[in-house]
Formats: structure tokens, C-alpha cells, sequence
């Protein structure tokens, strides 16, 4: 069973499958009661119900938010620009570019998926955090930072006193950035990245994977942005001939392989890409024909 490990006033919980999707890490502040992204291990969240006063979410994808249920009667917060897809579920499925006029076989699919592994139930917030906020209790300030891109309402929290900054799903892994929904912007993950990088922390949490970092994250700050380069190198390469969206998308440049949905990853894999060919149209590296890209 997943322990929690204690960094000062804040507990890390590292998800299960070792913190890897469908699964995230959470952070318990016991002091305050607050959980923040409750999708860690069910057992031990069950174990924290009592204790927890609020909920706080990073962000609205479904691998934060699959035990929430447990916490029906604690107040919810979050930044209001990520409240619809939590609130409506077929906002939630809009949100990841699934058209319910042209694909009702794969919404219903998603609708069975969020309903049944991941415990959706539709949640208003109780209130709305606010970039720049400060949000003090005994000894502890815990400072809410606003930083788009991963999805427009992602929050991170830099924890004062102790110098803990909590990533959320800017994590450093080796996967790179994700930006696989409608609202995900690379252009500011790029920038949330940087910004995250520049504060003067001394413990970096992070949302998924092993999750935290006691010395300085150094090289992987760099690594971690690359994988968008890479990925653009990967496509221009790729476009040597013409391809369809479609066809962009079976060559998996982000997941590397074909992952299981299949029909549910090609479409994922396909608006990630969509926004690296936008990014290549604009800086005049390739050009459409009809329906096909092509390098120049």
C-alpha cells in the first residue's frame, strides 16, 4: 500500500501504478485538511476521509479527479477556467475534440469509461482559486500560481515557508509535455514550464511518476521541453511527402506505438499533433495541400 511520505507540513502520496496514468500523485496538507488531486490510492484516501476539510484540483483531466467521490462533502476548489468539463460531462468529452454529432460510438465509450473506472459524478466548485492568491495557516503559505497550457485552468501551488513547489502535470518525466485535448496550448506549457523553473524552491512535487525531487530537477527542466522539438523534428521528417491528418496520427510520434483504445489514443494522438503542424505553418516550415500537409 502506498505510504504517504512527509515533506514538512505537506504529504506526498504517490499514485498507484507508480503514479502513472490512469493514476496520479496527491498531497495532503493535514494541518489544514486540504487534499490536493485526489486520484492517488484509493485505500489510503479512504484512510484520510475524515481528516480532509477541502479538496483543491490542479486541473480537470480525468486522472485527478477518479476518487473524488469519496469526498462529496468537502468544499471543492479550483481555477474557474477548468470548472466546465467537471461540472457537464459531455462539456468533459467536448474537451477532449470528440464531436457527439459525428463520433456517438466513441463518446458513449468515454461516458462508460469516466462513469465506471473513474467515478465521475458532475461537481461545481465551492470557490475559485485565483492566481497570485495567498492562502495562510498556522506557519505555512501556500501561494496559488496559474500556469496554462497543460489545460487552460492548471494550477500550481508554491508552498512558502519549506520552499515546496508542486508542479501538478508539469512533471519532468521523460514523456515530455502533454497537450492532447482541445484547450492544451504548447506555446504555454512552454511558458508555464519556464516560469516554474525560475522559483527558488528546495522540494519539487510533481503529479505523476516518482513524483519529487530533493535536489534541484537541473538538466530534466531542459529534457522535458525538448520533447516538443523532438517531436516537431519527428513530423517535418515525416512530412517529406504528403499525409493526412490521419495518417499523422498513425505514425504516433507522441506515444510511440499504437496504446489500447486504440480508436482512443489515434484521436488523442491526432490534436496533439494538430497543434504541432499549426506551429510549423506558422513559423513557414510546411505548407497544406487540400486536406495534406507537406514541408517546404
Amino acid at each position: 500500500m502506498n505510504e504517504l511520505k512527509k515533506f514538512g507540513p505537506v504529504s506526498f502520496i504517490q499514485g498507484d501504478k507508480g503514479g502513472r496514468y490512469p493514476f496520479c500523485n496527491s498531497l495532503f496538507i493535514e494541518e489544514a485538511g486540504i487534499l490536493i488531486d485526489p486520484a492517488s490510492n484509493g485505500e489510503v484516501l479512504k484512510k484520510l476521509k475524515d481528516k480532509v476539510n477541502q479538496v483543491w484540483l490542479s486541473h480537470w483531466h480525468e486522472d485527478h479527479i477518479m476518487y473524488l467521490n469519496l469526498f462529496e462533502h468537502c468544499p471543492l476548489l479550483m481555477h474557474k477556467l477548468d470548472e466546465p468539463p467537471i461540472s457537464d460531462i459531455d462539456t468533459f468529452i467536448r474537451w477532449y475534440g470528440i464531436d457527439e454529432r459525428n463520433e456517438k460510438e466513441l463518446v458513449e465509450g468515454w461516458k462508460q469509461l469516466l462513469a465506471g473506472q473513474f467515478n465521475y459524478t458532475p461537481r461545481r466548485a465551492h470557490r475559485h482559486l485565483k492566481e497570485g492568491e495567498l492562502i495562510r495557516m498556522d506557519g505555512l503559505t501556500i501561494e496559488v500560481l496559474h500556469v496554462p497550457g497543460h489545460s487552460p485552468g492548471t494550477l500550481a501551488f508554491y508552498f512558502h515557508e519549506p520552499r515546496i513547489l508542486f508542479l501538478g502535470d508539469y512533471d519532468l518525466t521523460p514523456f515530455g509535455p502533454w497537450y492532447g485535448d482541445r484547450y492544451s496550448d504548447i506555446d504555454q506549457i512552454i511558458a508555464s514550464t519556464l516560469r516554474l523553473k525560475r522559483i527558488p524552491a528546495k522540494i519539487w512535487l510533481t503529479g505523476h511518476e516518482h513524483g519529487y525531487f530533493e535536489e534541484n530537477p537541473g538538466d530534466k527542466w531542459d529534457a522535458y521541453l525538448a520533447v516538443i522539438e523532438n517531436r516537431e523534428e519527428k513530423l517535418l521528417e515525416f512530412l517529406n511527402e504528403p499525409r493526412t491528418l490521419q495518417e499523422i496520427g498513425k505514425a504516433w510520434i507522441v506515444y510511440g506505438k499504437p496504446k489500447e483504445p486504440v480508436v482512443e489514443y489515434e484521436y488523442i494522438e491526432q490534436i496533439s499533433m494538430k497543434k504541432h503542424a499549426d506551429r510549423l505553418l506558422k513559423r513557414g516550415l510546411i505548407r497544406t495541400e487540400g486536406n495534406r500537409y507537406l514541408r517546404l
